[in-house]
C-alpha cells in the first residue's frame, strides 16, 4: 500500500508535547476521516520558527519550505503563539496546493487542547485532501456519510465545514470558516473567531494555558515556607484569634484580594516580567503579552494561596484546642473559627512573609512568560542561522580549494 507522510512541525513546549501524544493515534483516524487508500505515516518535528514569530505568513512559508526540503506529503505547524489577520484572531489556515497548514493553539482558549488539536488536524487534512471548494466539501461529506457513525465517538467533529466539534466555548465564541481570495497569501481556508471581544478572550486565556501556570508553582516552595513559618508563629498567640472574631467577611475578602494582587505585582516587578516600549514586540502584542503574564502569575498565586490556607487549617485543627481559643477570645466559638482564622492568617502571612522573598527556581518563572520565551527563541534562531552561514562558508572554501 502506498504511504503518505504527514509531519507535525511543533514549537518547543506544549505544542511539542501535543505532537508527540498524537503521533500514535492519528493514522487510524486518518483512515476514517480522510481515506484508507493509503498507509498514513505521521511524525512530529520540533522547529523554533513555529514559535519564533507572530506572522502567520512567515510561519506557513517556513512550513512549506520544510515540507519541500524533507519531501513530506503534508505538513501542519502547531504554534503556541497568537496569530492575527486584521487584528482578528486566526485559529487555523491551510494551503491546498502546497499541502501545508498551521494551527495557533491559543485560539482554542483555556481548555484541554488535545482533542481540539486532534480534530483540527483531521479537518485541515480533510480540507487539503478533498479541497476547500463547495465540490470538495461535498465529496468530504459523502465520504463521512459512508463511514460507521459509531466509530471514534471521541471525535465530536464529523462536519466537513467545521474545524472542531460543538462544545460550550464554541457556542459562546464560535469559529468562522473563510475561503480567502487567491491574492491573500495563497491561503485556501482560514478559521477565525467570529467576534473580536470573544476572540481576544479566547486568545488571552489560551496564552495563559500555553504558559502552563501550574508548572511555575514549584518555584513557590521558598515563599510557602516563609509564609507558613510566619503565620504558624502568629497563630500560637491570641492576636489572630481575637482579630478573626472582630473581622467581618467583606473586610476578609478585601484583605485576600489585596494579598493575592500584591504578591502577583511584586513578582512581576521583582523579575522584570513586564514588556516595555521599545522592545521587539508591537504595541498590540506587547499589551497581550503583559495581560497574559499578569493572569498567568495570578493563577499561580491563587494556587499558592489555596495550599497555604489548607496548611493553616490543618495546623490549627491539630494543634489548637477549642478551650484555648475560647480563652484567647473570651467568648464561645464553633468549629468554623479554625477555617476563618486560617483564612485571615493566609492573607496576612502572604503579605508579611512572602513579599520580598526570592524564588528557588527563577528560570521556571521567566519561562512561563511569552516575552522571555520569545527572546530565548529569537536568540537561538539567530545562533542557528549564524551557524548555518558559517557552515556554508566552510563548504564554499573547501570547494574552492
Amino acid at each position: 500500500m502506498e504511504k503518505k507522510s504527514i509531519a507535525l512541525i511543533t514549537a518547543p513546549g506544549i505544542a511539542e508535547r501535543l505532537g508527540a501524544d498524537l503521533v500514535e493515534e492519528l493514522p487510524e483516524m486518518l483512515d476514517y476521516y480522510i481515506t484508507d487508500d493509503y498507509e498514513w505515516d505521521v511524525h512530529y518535528y520540533e522547529d523554533i520558527l513555529t514559535g519564533g514569530t507572530n506572522d502567520s505568513a512567515e510561519v506557513i512559508e517556513a512550513v512549506c519550505d520544510k515540507k519541500e526540503n524533507e519531501e513530506w506529503d503534508f505538513a501542519i505547524a502547531l504554534t503556541d503563539l497568537p496569530l492575527f489577520k486584521d487584528k482578528r484572531p486566526v485559529v487555523a489556515e491551510a494551503l491546498k496546493d502546497k499541502s501545508s497548514a498551521l494551527i495557533s493553539l491559543p485560539g482554542f482558549g483555556f481548555t484541554t487542547m488535545k482533542k481540539r488539536v486532534r480534530e483540527s488536524i483531521l479537518q485541515l487534512m480533510n480540507e487539503m485532501y478533498y479541497g476547500t471548494s463547495d465540490e470538495g466539501r461535498q465529496a468530504s461529506a459523502a465520504h463521512m456519510e459512508s463511514q460507521d457513525k459509531q466509530k471514534f465517538d471521541a471525535l465530536r467533529n464529523k462536519d466537513s465545514r467545521k474545524l472542531i466539534g460543538s462544545r460550550l466555548l464554541e457556542r459562546i465564541s464560535p469559529l468562522v470558516r473563510e475561503t480567502p481570495q487567491e491574492e491573500d497569501q495563497g491561503v485556501d481556508v482560514r478559521y477565525t473567531v467570529k467576534s473580536k471581544p470573544g476572540g481576544y478572550l479566547r486568545i488571552i486565556s489560551g496564552m495563559v494555558f500555553a504558559n502552563e501556570p501550574w508548572k511555575m508553582f514549584p518555584a513557590f516552595g521558598k515563599i510557602i515556607v516563609i509564609a507558613f513559618t510566619t503565620g504558624s508563629y502568629a497563630l500560637v498567640f491570641s492576636t489572630l484569634w481575637q482579630l478573626s472574631t472582630n473581622f467581618n467577611i467583606p473586610r476578609a475578602i478585601i484583605l485576600t484580594l489585596f494579598s493575592i494582587l500584591a504578591l502577583t505585582i511584586w513578582i512581576i516587578m521583582a523579575h522584570q516580567l513586564w514588556e516595555k516600549k521599545g522592545e521587539e514586540n508591537k504595541a498590540f502584542l506587547r499589551r497581550m503579552y503583559n495581560v497574559t503574564t499578569f493572569f498567568t502569575l495570578l493563577m499561580s498565586v491563587i494556587m499558592y494561596y489555596i495550599i497555604l490556607f489548607g496548611m493553616f487549617s490543618i495546623w490549627t485543627i491539630l494543634l489548637m484546642p477549642m478551650t484555648q481559643i475560647e480563652t484567647y477570645t473570651s467568648t464561645s466559638v464553633d468549629f468554623g473559627i479554625y477555617f476563618y482564622t486560617a483564612w485571615i492568617g493566609a492573607s496576612i502571612s502572604t503579605i508579611i512573609g512572602a513579599l520580598g522573598s526570592s524564588f528557588e527556581d527563577e528560570e521556571a518563572v521567566l519561562d512561563s512568560t511569552y516575552g522571555y520565551r520569545q527572546r530565548q527563541r529569537h536568540e537561538k534562531l539567530k545562533e542557528e542561522r549564524e551557524q548555518e552561514k558559517e557552515e556554508e562558508k566552510e563548504e564554499a572554501k573547501e570547494y574552492e580549494e
